[in-house]
């Protein structure tokens, strides 16, 4: 449990490459003195620390992760105008390094199998090619190479130095990172992938290098001189290409969060001394004011002083159609003014804006673990010792039952099965699916709050759509004003039936009380005396010297009102969806007025979506029953919770829950906190709202319902792809270590050589990214 004044830190780490390099860090980190929880994910190559400062520190907590043999630092300012170029250019340069290195080898490597073949046939070469598939495969290229002058009558001795020459710039160049890597794993007493690598590489290397420069013992005792060179180029080589596919792959699972941190500006026009003065954005402060010309981005969020326009705001709340802003109204930075030019005053910069926290926020899920990965996790811890056990099996088996040589086919097995078994896509099964889901779904302006978020809102059953500001607009009107029959003398026509309910309503935050007023236009309001409130019922006032109420027909009946003669009008304009207010004058019934909030236009069809998904919706409201009722009825909704109280609505959550069913409570993130908290996936459409963002678990950024459906199917498409992603990395070791040691030899003859293995351990690990990719194209 984290204490009360824990702080949460980012870490860079570095040199990590499989899931047992993350499950080693993460465990160093989780045994620190003072660390609550730590969360190391291995495709965004950090770590997310929540700790106690009280008990240790930034600089202790990279210490540790050193300790373990990797590197680790504090993040960069994720905002510096120079950031997204410089991860840009690193992510290429590394992309383009590993491309080289593994074109070379791999050119190496088919240079290799051809005079190994040119070895194994002549006398005494040392190995039977035909039991290799590739050698098998590159027979007839063999024969061209026999063809040539000369080739035939060179020595096996001389062919395997020629080997050896250009192996060693593959093990020493292209490969060094795996044996240096292993190295510092070993010697800080732990074993991940590149130990895999450098024990199966090394015992082949070694084992050719004794046969080039020993042979005549190898043949003097009976035993067959063989060199297994271009398997370890070929080992090394494809696994180069599947960590630059890998790495590529990376890339563009990152790529949405990158587009979002390019967002803003590098600069700033800014109005300074009568001036305008082109800045870096990183200077703007709050009361600076600055232009935006058509086509530019807003630098920060404001309000706009000067001008009008219309802004892109895409990228932020996956809206496709520009918004209007006029002066008055707050624009965020990081949107794109399209049509006019705006003069804009600062309101919020850097950490603060709408676009930093969203950043944050998608960074910090990206960051978080799924409970789903723990399994992963607990064998990750294991595997690797568990892979070398398995493969020194393998190898007395074959010493103990294999045919002659059977000193080779131990080698070859043990170094096969180590090859094969390396856990990168055990690894990177989980939080690749996350990182583009979470990604994507920043891109269509739904923010996950993480894995843990995906994984609870995949087995939700029933949403609470709270009406106001979710199913309707959240902008009440006054629709209709009735004036009572027999309406007191100071209550002459409808306006001044408004005038007086909007002089004791002005004093309210409530937002019916605000149509009222603005159904007056605040024009020539008196000053209201001597307010008093009745808890849930309404509230009296003086106004000019006559004694106004304003509530419902329950609070005009304990005053003694006869409400009678507007009942059946005011019961029609509930069952149309408004709500009705009684306002009485000096003690008599002087009219009602009919308040709607209009319903979204796309209300009825998220409601469809919800339900085509197998989930019921709840309409959750503290409106009267036949009001709720209505509005249920227009947008297809069966089952309605009516006159319920914001404080009230937890209990609704709470019950629904104690039936068994898993809640997602939908709401605006203000007054609706308490229950988005207590659901087991709360939904905000808060529109970025800091209480909204930081509260639920899902925050839709634009007011459109839709975006729940969205959000729900996103989920179960991602926990869909993460399975499809782990069953793949347990499946692809669970069968392939018993064919790397030779389980199908015995009945088919068929064996599996280091180099396929490096080929197949690649594939698996570009097989899990490109899966995950595919929810990049999720809402297109």
């Amino acid at each position: 449990m984290a204490t009360t004044d824990a702080v949460r830190q980012r870490l860079d780490i570095g040199g990590m490459t499989c899931a047992a390099c993350s499950a080693r860090v993460q465990r160093a980190l989780e045994r620190t003195e003072g660390v609550d929880q730590a969360a190391v994910n291995l495709m965004t190559n950090s770590a997310a620390i929540t700790y106690d400062p009280e008990r240790t520190s930034p600089q202790q907590l990279i210490a540790v992760v050193e300790k373990t043999g990797y590197e680790a630092s504090l993040p960069a300012d994720e905002f510096a105008a120079a950031r997204p170029a410089a991860d840009a250019h690193a992510h290429d340069h590394a992309a383009a390094a590993l491309a080289r290195k593994a074109m070379s080898s791999l050119a190496v490597f088919t240079i290799s199998m051809l005079l190994s073949m040119v070895v194994a046939e002549a006398p005494h070469g040392g190995r039977n090619a035909a039991d290799d598939l590739l050698m098998r495969l590159m027979h007839p290229l063999t024969a061209v190479v026999l063809a040539i002058p000369g080739v035939a009558a060179v020595s096996p001795g001389a062919w395997r130095v020629v080997l050896l020459l250009l192996t060693i710039p593959v093990v020493f160049w292209a490969g060094r990172h795996f044996y240096a890597r292993a190295w510092s794993a070993v010697r800080h007493g732990g074993a991940d992938m590149n130990v895999l690598i450098a024990l199966g590489t090394g015992a082949a290397f070694l084992f050719s290098l004794a046969t080039t420069f020993f042979a005549d013992w190898f043949i003097g005792h009976g035993l067959e001189p063989a060199v297994y060179y271009e398997a370890v180029s070929g080992i090394i080589a494809f696994i180069l290409l599947g960590n630059f596919l890998e790495e590529r792959a990376k890339g563009r699972a990152s790529d949405a969060l990158k587009r979002l941190m390019r967002l803003r500006p590098a600069s700033v026009r800014v109005l300074r001394g009568g001036a305008e003065l082109d800045i870096p954005v990183e200077e703007l402060r709050p009361g600076d004011e600055f232009r935006v010309r058509p086509g530019e981005s807003i630098a920060a969020d404001g309000v706009v002083v000067e001008g009008r326009s219309t802004v892109d705001e895409s990228m932020l709340t996956g809206e496709p159609l520009p918004v209007a802003r006029a002066a008055g109204e707050r624009v965020v930075g990081g949107t794109v003014n399209r049509t006019g030019a705006l003069r804009v005053r600062v309101t919020r910069v850097g950490a603060d804006t709408v676009l930093a926290r969203i950043v944050r926020l998608v960074r910090e899920a990206q960051e978080t673990k799924a409970p789903i990965q723990r399994l992963a996790d607990r064998v990750a811890a294991v595997f690797v010792p568990l892979v070398v056990v398995l493969a020194l099996l393998a190898g007395a088996a074959w010493l103990a039952w294999g045919p002659p040589p059977a000193y080779l086919h131990a080698l070859v097995a043990i170094v096969t099965v180590l090859i094969i078994a390396c856990p990168c896509a055990m690894g990177l099964a989980v939080p690749t699916a996350v990182m583009v889901s979470t990604g994507r779904g920043a891109e269509m302006g739904l923010l996950v709050r993480g894995g843990e978020a995906l994984q609870r809102a995949e087995d939700i059953d029933v949403v609470l759509l709270d009406k106001t500001g979710t199913i309707t607009e959240g902008k009440p009107q006054v629709v209709e004003t009735m004036l009572a029959p027999s309406a007191p003398v100071a209550v002459p026509d409808t306006w001044w039936l408004l005038r007086f309910a909007a002089a004791i309503e002005r004093a309210s935050e409530h937002p019916l009380a605000e149509a009222v007023v603005n159904a007056t236009g605040n024009v020539d309001l008196p000053p209201a005396e001597d307010i008093e409130i009745l808890v849930g019922r309404g509230v009296t006032g003086q106004v000019e010297g006559h004694r106004v109420a304003i509530g419902s027909e329950a609070m005009l009946a304990a005053l003694g009102i006869d409400a009678t003669p507007l009942a059946a009008r005011a019961r029609a304009a509930r069952e149309k969806g408004a709500t009705t207010v009684f306002v009485a004058v000096d003690g008599a019934l002087a009219g009602v007025l009919a308040i709607a909030d209009p319903i979204r236009a796309t209300s009825a069809d998220a409601v469809r979506q919800l339900t085509n998904l197998g989930i019921q919706v709840v309409l959750l409201t503290g409106d009267r029953r036949d009001t709720a009722e209505a509005v249920a009825r227009q947008v297809g909704i069966d089952r309605v919770e009516a006159e319920v109280s914001p404080e009230h609505k937890l209990d609704v959550v709470k019950r629904h829950q104690a039936e068994g069913r898993r809640v997602a409570m939908v709401g605006d993130g203000l007054n609706d906190a308490p229950a988005l908290a207590a659901a087991d996936v709360g939904i905000a459409m808060g529109g970025g709202t800091d209480v909204a963002m930081e509260t639920a678990s899902i925050t839709l950024m634009r007011g459109d319902p839709r975006g729940v459906a969205q959000a729900l199917a996103l989920t179960r498409r991602t926990m869909r792809i993460i399975r499809q992603n782990l069953g793949w990395a347990f499946v692809y070791n669970i069968i392939c270590i018993p064919i790397a040691a030779g389980a199908l030899y015995p009945a088919f003859g068929l064996r599996l050589t280091p180099t396929l293995a490096a080929a197949a351990m690649a594939l698996s690990s570009v097989s899990v990214v490109s899966n995950s990719l595919r929810l990049r194209g999720f809402g297109k």
